[in-house]
């Protein structure tokens, strides 16, 4: 009974599952004739008997390797299947490790001067980064100047995120 469970999951499913084995005369496929009248016995579909009599002379497959089994046979399902980014519990906390991330960022950003949050999001954070040159036209200070301006808001904001 163990593989009604995985084969037979329907009213008629289940009706062949319990007799087409003892319906069947060999052990060879049904031919036609047979398989139709198996249906007319059992009132079911040709193409439910067909279906049935495939799960039934399907065998099983392990989805763990035997421990004894050769290189060849370790690639069974366990080997390939599972997948690693797929823990829920991981999932969670990444999640929620980047809202932290976002929040501490957004927070840090706050702090710095207008200008300095100005240029660290046009340089880093924005789709179409400006260059130096573009907006120290903006600021009206050299590009060089726009670099260090840029270059002490990462490291204020570094520190800041740190803490």
């Amino acid at each position: 009974n163990w593989r009604l469970v995985k084969i037979a999951t329907t009213k008629a499913q289940r009706k062949l599952f319990f007799n087409l084995r003892r319906l069947k005369k060999n052990l060879a496929w049904l031919s036609a004739e047979e398989t139709a009248a198996v249906a007319r016995d059992l009132g079911v579909s040709v193409a439910e008997v067909s279906e049935m009599e495939k799960r039934l002379a399907a065998r099983d497959l392990s989805f763990d390797p035997a421990p004894d089994a050769e290189d060849e046979e370790l690639y069974s399902p366990a080997a390939y299947l599972p997948a690693p980014d797929a823990d829920p519990a991981g999932q969670v906390e990444d999640a929620e490790s980047a809202d932290d991330s976002t929040d501490r960022l957004h927070g840090a950003l706050s702090r710095l001067d207008e200008r300095s949050r100005d240029i660290v999001q046009q340089r880093w954070m924005s789709e179409d980064k400006a260059t130096l040159h573009q907006l120290a036209d903006k600021y009206g200070v050299s590009a060089e100047r726009i670099r260090q301006i840029e270059s002490s808001a990462l490291g204020k904001l570094r520190t800041l995120v740190a803490a």
